[in-house]
This record gives structure tokens, sequence and C-alpha cells, in this order.
């Protein structure tokens, strides 16, 4: 389903400096660490806040993100393998059949926004000494900012694409249509690096590259999407009183970013998980239901709070 004006995906894994490789994946989860830590300085600075908290408002967040997002990939999506591979749910690397190192392949946003949630709960009673509510107000601006990044790396990295289509919105990711032995194997060539792009730019491996069908670009998809929910909240916060709302701005995150997930579910390819059991939905968009109707709770029981309630 692929066409000739399809554009073609295939970027190196990361900027090469020669003694490191600093990966764009990584690099995106940096900005938007970097980007969040920046934007909470600002609220807590409005806030009249102790930037001490800050920083460990930083640690939590940045712990609960990886920890919550990698259990949320072994539990949701992929749990048949897992659960005979215990040892590789958070370590790098795998034991058979060789000892092998594989980095985290695998992080679930639904996962990350459960244990967010949850660390906030004690760091709002140990430290920050607010209502949850209020610091799940404030924090989902960031996360918002986050979540664009995010999805730029998953771009980055060819990976939760979409399915195939015709329309001119096409991209033909060449790293997802083959893996990096396939390719050495079909092109002869013994770099990885060299035999995707001899696959994406090389006439002598044209039906190579014809074997790549043009897909939705999911990610960015979400991405721009997730621009104008970040742009939402910031302006709610910063421009008008809702945030004097305990769980306004919570509950509208939870509705427009969850509310994005379902409908760019739709054109994604299947991620597994627990949509064949389930059926009529994705994995996706099924643990997203429960974070919208959650959304709608909060938005329409937000209240400003009682004068002195902690």
């Amino acid at each position: 389903m692929s066409t000739a004006l399809s554009m073609i995906w295939n970027p190196t894994e990361g900027i090469d400096l020669g003694f490191f490789v600093i990966r764009y994946y990584s690099l995106m989860f940096v900005i938007a660490f970097g980007l969040g830590w920046y934007i909470m300085k600002r609220i807590f600075e409005r806030e009249n806040e102790s930037l001490e908290k800050l920083d460990s408002l930083f640690i939590w967040t940045v712990l609960a993100t990886l920890l919550g997002a990698r259990l949320g990939h072994v539990f949701f999506y992929d749990w048949e393998y897992y659960s005979n591979h215990l040892s590789e749910i958070l370590l790098p690397f795998r034991f058979s059949p060789s000892f092998e190192f594989t980095g985290f392949q695998g992080l679930a946003s639904h996962g990350a926004a459960i244990a967010i949630i949850v660390s906030m709960y004690f760091f709002s009673k140990n430290i920050m000494k607010r209502p949850l509510l209020w610091v799940l107000d404030r924090v989902v601006i960031p996360v918002a900012s986050g979540a664009i990044f995010v999805r730029i790396g998953n771009f980055f990295n060819s990976e939760i694409i979409g399915q195939t289509t015709d329309s001119a919105f096409g991209i033909r990711f060449v790293r997802d249509q083959f893996s990096a032995r396939e390719a050495m194997v079909k092109t002869q060539l013994s770099n990885a690096n060299d035999a995707y792009n001899a696959i994406a730019h090389d006439p002598k491996f044209s039906a190579l590259l014809q074997e790549v069908p043009a897909r939705h670009p999911a990610q960015l998809y979400e991405s721009i999407c997730y621009v104008f929910v970040f742009a939402i909240l910031f302006f709610l916060y910063w421009r008008t009183n809702v945030r004097e709302r305990l769980g306004f701005l919570f509950g509208l995150f939870l509705i427009l970013l969850w509310s994005v997930r379902f409908v760019v579910e739709y054109v994604k390819e299947s991620q597994g998980g627990f949509e064949e059991f389930l059926g009529l939905f994705s994995t996706g968009q099924w643990l997203s239901i429960p974070f919208i109707l959650i959304g709608f709770y909060f938005v329409i029981t937000a209240d400003k709070p009682i004068e002195g309630e902690e």
C-alpha cells in the first residue's frame, strides 16, 4: 500500500560522538524532564513554594515515570513473556539463550500515569504538605509537555507505528519493517546502519524498499495533539482562576490526554495485550476509558478548597 511519494523514514539511533552515541529516544526523555523541571520551577515560584521541594518532586517523578512505565508494559502488554522471564522485568539484559544487552524494550504510558499519581500521594503528604489534588493540578502541566517529546522519541525509534495507509500522511518506516539482522542479511552488508541506508536510498535495493508499506505516523499524531493539551492546561493555569478549583486541571488533563490516545489508537498497529480477549477496543483504548471517566468525575466535582483546608 506504499506509494512512490511516501516519505522514507530511516534515522540513525542517535548522535554519534565517536566515543558515545546519544540516542534520540533518551535525548527526548532528557528534554521532557528538563522542560518539566523548568515549568514546575515557575509554578513553585508563583505559589511561593520552596525550590528544595522541587528537587524532591523531580526525583519522585522521574523514578515513578520510568518504573511505572516499565511495569505497565510488563503487566498490560507482555505478561505472557515476562511471567516466564521475571529477571528481565527490571534488568536491561537477558541471560538466555545467551547473555544479551537489551535495554528496556517497552514502556507504557498508562503504567507511568498510575505510578505518578501514587507517588504524588506520598509526596503531597510527606513533603509538600498540600492536598493531593493541588499537587496533581500542577504536575499534569509538565507531564503533558513531556508526553509531546516521548512520542517524538517513539517516532525516531520507528516504534508504535500506525496501520498501512494510502493517504498523503503515509511514512515508510524502514527500521520497523526489517530487523537489523534481516537488513544485513538481505543486503549482504556487515553494518546495520549501512544496510538500512542501502535499502532506503540505493536503487539496487529498490525491491526491498517496496516491501516497506506506508503507515500512519501515529506517534506524530499524538505528539501534535499533546501540544494542544499542554497549551490548554498551561493557559488555564496561568490566565484563569480554575487552578483554585481542586481537581479541575487534573480531571481535564485525564479527559484530554486519554481521549487523544483513545482516538489515535484507531490508526495504530496492535500493541498486543488483552485486546484479543476483550475485543471491540485495543488494549490502549480499554486502559484509557477509566482515566477519561475519572477525569469527568473530577471536572464535575471540582470546587474551591474550604478556607484553611489542607
